[in-house]
């Protein structure tokens, strides 16, 4: 399946700061079709460094998406029966508005002078997205990680427009540490003399901070076992300690090549924004408690986790689940045993891809 990447442009959106943004640009793919009641509409929320692109193979990259092992026929958002659409999200560098998009007002780029988003905002953006398709309700809103915490916003912020809400591997906050992971990222970019403040678009960009910053933040995606499995102590093309700076191990040879990967693909100041956005995240803020957030919800919900989730562990998502059943709400929870880490939601599918499908196919039954 060859996909390509759609474009909506709005007159502007105004921010949970009180900034506007003007215009706004929105990228996005879908994949199936929209049935005639239009009830069978999926959104597929991307990850932190993630975009529109979740399944199929790219027109532009020849690439599969980063979810398409989930999203597809036959698979557990079966295209046959749903409607999944996936955008990029504000302050992205994928083709949505963020950092690195020209601001009308001066022809530069925004860089620094971009405002700083919420998930709030990454999800009014989305409904504008969904409201312009004549979409009125959402059959379910489902990512992991990032994208978990686009999907609880939500289920709290529009209850009325969303059937089911599947958070994979999130949280409904950060926690201290998870602040601090990010933290080290943002440092890390901020360090490089290329940043220069953020204004470095048509310059050399803060390709070694943001190279570090990506494998702090690769680390935290695995778990010890799975990298013990991967890596162990090899030795990379050599029989012996090299006794200097350079590579000796094969874990230091990926997470450098994950490092320069990644730096050709992702904007550094979207890093800083979208990490900021997360750190700001906390579904209970201005709600009273998390159980009061979740009041309104009409949504069913399933809650996956993994039990070698050591940047998003278990016990934040049974306190999404502690809250709901607080509340009296239908929700399902499941703790999936898997030995890769945060990266399991990723990867380690078919026992989630089992959950997701008979869920859907649950929830769907009962709105035809």
């Amino acid at each position: 399946m060859i996909v390509e990447v759609n474009t909506a442009r709005f007159d502007s959106i105004t921010l949970d700061n009180g900034a506007t943004v003007a215009p706004v640009e929105v990228a996005y793919e879908t994949y199936g079709a929209l049935n005639p009641a239009r009830s069978n509409a999926i959104l597929i929320l991307h990850a932190w460094t993630g975009d529109a692109h979740a399944a199929g193979i790219s027109h532009e990259t020849a690439k599969p998406g980063w979810w398409d092992n989930m999203i597809g026929p036959g698979k557990a958002f079966d295209t046959n029966k749903y409607f999944v659409i996936c955008s990029n999200v504000l302050s992205g560098c994928n083709g949505t508005t963020g950092p690195s998009s020209v601001d009308p007002a001066t022809g530069c780029p925004y860089a620094m002078t971009f405002p700083v988003t919420t998930i709030g905002d990454m999800v009014r953006l989305q409904r504008m997205l969904i409201d312009s398709m004549g979409i009125e309700r959402l059959l379910a809103v489902a990512g992991g990680s990032m994208g978990g915490m686009q999907a609880l916003e939500w289920a709290v912020d529009y209850p009325e427009r969303v059937v089911c809400c599947l958070p994979i591997a999130t949280t409904w906050r950060h926690s201290a540490q998870q602040i601090a992971f990010n933290e080290v990222g943002r440092q890390a970019i901020m360090a490089d003399p290329d940043w220069n403040g953020g204004n470095y678009y048509g310059k050399q960009p803060p390709a070694r901070g943001l190279a570090v910053a990506r494998m702090v933040g690769h680390i935290t995606f695995m778990s010890d076992d799975s990298m013990r499995e991967k890596f162990g102590r090899r030795l990379r093309g050599k029989d012996a300690f090299g006794f200097d700076f350079e590579v000796d191990f094969e874990v230091e040879s990926y997470l450098r090549y994950r490092g320069n990967q990644f730096v050709s693909r992702f904007d550094a100041n979207s890093y800083l924004y979208t990490t900021k956005a997360m750190d700001y995240f906390d579904l209970a803020a201005g709600r009273g408690s998390l159980a009061a957030a979740f009041e309104k919800c009409t949504a069913r919900f399933l809650v996956i986790s993994f039990s070698s989730d050591w940047l998003y562990p278990s016990y934040q998502s049974r306190e999404i689940v502690s809250a709901l059943r607080g509340m009296n709400h239908d929700v399902a929870y499941v703790d999936l045993e898997s030995n890769y880490g945060h990266d399991s939601f990723l990867v380690d599918v078919a026992e989630q891809s089992q959950l997701v499908s008979g869920f859907l196919a649950s929830t769907f039954e009962k709105v035809r």
